[in-house]
């Protein structure tokens, strides 16, 4: 059964629905104040719960220490099923856009430009006015989805995923106030008012100075910085770290050293300590499916990254650990399970994947293979990179026939999809005409070269698409499944028992009593296998984990 919810003079009405969108008995009126209460009695393993947005429904239900098993996010399925090549034809994907196309205003997602196909979050835009009625919009969902499996497991997923950020919002990650402090005085130097410059970074800034000759500079600036490394014969493009680290001078050290505790300060200083943590809980806002690709992103606070220097903060209750586990090698076990290619499967079977590329033979080191095999998924064609990945080739060839497929489409505007159906945005009309232009009897050689440059660029996108895109399916499976085994033995409020506090990419914390932490670990491994499963069948790739049971976040990581 599913019961629809929606929002009517002031109070909920709760419509009862079969799995194929017919009634199910007659509609429910209450008052708002008692959804909380309502869902506690009707939650059951046969119910799914339908809105429009998790993030706004679900927290009330959570503040009243109740939970949902399992729910319908319209608004992440709308977004999905607007792009899916598997939805092409359908009403929905046809239908005007409406107030259910725009996410929050905190959590709007775009279409990338070509100088953002590999930013962590895309948001922009307003949302179009009127109100959706969201059984009429449940209906069209399900017919958009009605000839493919794939899909659907892909709208349940990413609905699953909804209710696991708003619970880790809910619960929030244990941090310690004082020990934070405690690190940014060991790293910084003692506090001072907001945008004034801690003592180690004054005292590195005048290193910087010195060795750049400038006793004016502000190292803060980009701009500035780039002019004087220039005026020192330093023929950098940008002061970004991975061209810094290419150079021989004196300056780089101490300015690398200048970079890395400066974004400390910005990211997690004084300031965002004071803003983000309260009693004891750092509560990360994450927007599920922010990035095309599917990876989450974060609304504010940096959820999607904290640094190394910090991670002593995230401590454990008296009486409770931190399970912390991550996934070895995600992106490349997921390319070789979705292109089926056995050898690369073998290679990762029982042990690291990089060394088993090495044994395959492929390269000589595993520095090779993970150079390698990134420049594979990134297309690589200059450096180490570009030199080693036609080994690859040799070793691996459905796997990398896979990716330079994908690869071919961007290069030609076409979509591409991951394993479970998320589709590619394709390129603007401004893309397509610059190209056909280049091509006319005005078109010059320079006008060739610019649009081919554009075309590589979206073909490393799609390239990189259709693997990043399927490794956060199988992250959703993953914690989706860990979800649910936790659940099904501690059914209370979320709190109450085991539950997850932090997500990135292909890692998860786990807040859980002492007594029960090594049941956790067990449950974590058992549910990666269930996703490795659910997204490949029996196809032979295994997913192994790193799981730690700490006391502190930082004792989980080299």
């Amino acid at each position: 059964m599913h019961l629809v919810l929606s929002r009517v003079d002031g109070g909920v009405l709760a419509t009862p629905l079969t799995d194929a969108g017919t009634a199910d008995g007659e509609p429910i009126r209450l008052d708002e104040p008692r959804l909380p209460a309502f869902i506690a009695e009707r939650d059951a393993p046969g119910v799914r719960w339908v809105w429009d947005d998790t993030a706004r429904w679900y927290p009330a239900v959570l503040a009243a220490g109740g939970r949902v098993g399992r729910c319908v996010d319209l608004r992440l399925c709308r977004r999905i099923l607007r792009q899916a090549l598997a939805a092409r034809g359908s009403a929905l994907a046809a239908a005007p856009k409406d107030a259910l196309d725009a996410p929050v205003p905190e959590q709007r997602v775009v279409r990338p430009t070509q100088a953002q196909l590999f930013d962590d979050a895309l948001f922009a835009g307003s949302a179009p006015d009127g109100d959706v009625d969201p059984v009429a919009e449940f209906r069209a969902q399900l017919d958009a989805v009605s000839g493919s499996g794939a899909l659907r497991l892909l709208l349940t997923a990413e609905s699953a995923g909804a209710l696991v950020a708003a619970e880790m919002l809910h619960a929030g990650l244990p941090w310690r106030a004082d020990v934070h402090e405690r690190l940014l005085e060991e790293t910084l130097g003692p506090r001072v008012p907001y945008g004034v410059r801690p003592r180690r970074l004054e005292e590195i800034a005048a290193v910087v100075r010195e060795r750049l000759d400038d006793p004016t500079l502000n190292p803060d600036s980009p701009a500035d910085v780039l002019r004087a490394l220039r005026r020192v014969g330093l023929m950098v493009t940008s002061t970004r770290k991975w061209e810094l680290q290419e150079i021989e001078h004196p300056v780089i050290e101490p300015l690398l050293e200048y970079k890395r505790l400066a974004r400390l300060l910005t990211a997690n200083g004084w300031t965002w300590l004071d803003e983000w943590v309260r009693d004891g809980r750092f509560h990360p806002k994450y927007v599920v499916g922010g990035v095309v690709t599917g990876r989450w992103a974060a609304d504010g606070g940096g959820a999607m990254q904290l640094p190394k220097g910090i991670r002593g903060a995230v401590i454990a209750d008296q009486g409770w650990k931190l399970v912390v586990a991550d996934a070895a090698q995600l992106e490349p076990r997921v390319l070789a399970a979705m292109s089926g290619d056995q050898a690369m499967a073998s290679a990762g079977d029982g042990r690291d994947l990089y060394d088993g590329v090495v044994a395959s033979g492929a390269v000589e080191t595993r520095q090779q293979a993970k150079v390698a095999m990134l420049g594979a998924m990134y297309g690589a064609t200059q450096g180490e990179g570009g030199r080693l990945v036609p080994r690859l080739v040799r070793a691996f060839p459905r796997a990398l026939d896979l990716v330079e497929r994908a690869a071919r489409a961007g290069e030609r505007g076409e979509p591409v999809t991951t394993l479970l159906g998320r589709t590619s945005p394709v390129p603007e009309d401004s893309w397509f005409e610059a190209r056909k232009q280049a091509y006319t009897v005005e078109g010059t050689p320079a006008m060739q070269r610019a649009v081919e440059s554009r075309a590589r660029s979206w073909g490393r996108f799609t390239r990189n698409f259709v693997v990043q895109g399927t490794a956060a399916e199988w992250a959703l499976a993953w914690m989706g499944s860990l979800r649910s085994r936790l659940v099904s033995r501690f059914p209370g409020a979320v709190t109450d028992g085991p539950h997850l506090v932090f997500f990135v990419h292909d890692e998860i914390v786990v807040h859980a009593p002492e007594e029960h932490a090594e049941w956790v670990a067990v449950q974590i491994r058992q549910a990666a296998v269930d996703a490795g499963r659910l997204l490949f069948q029996d196809f032979p790739v295994t997913f192994p984990l790193s799981v730690a049971v700490v006391d502190a976040y930082s004792e989980a990581k080299d």
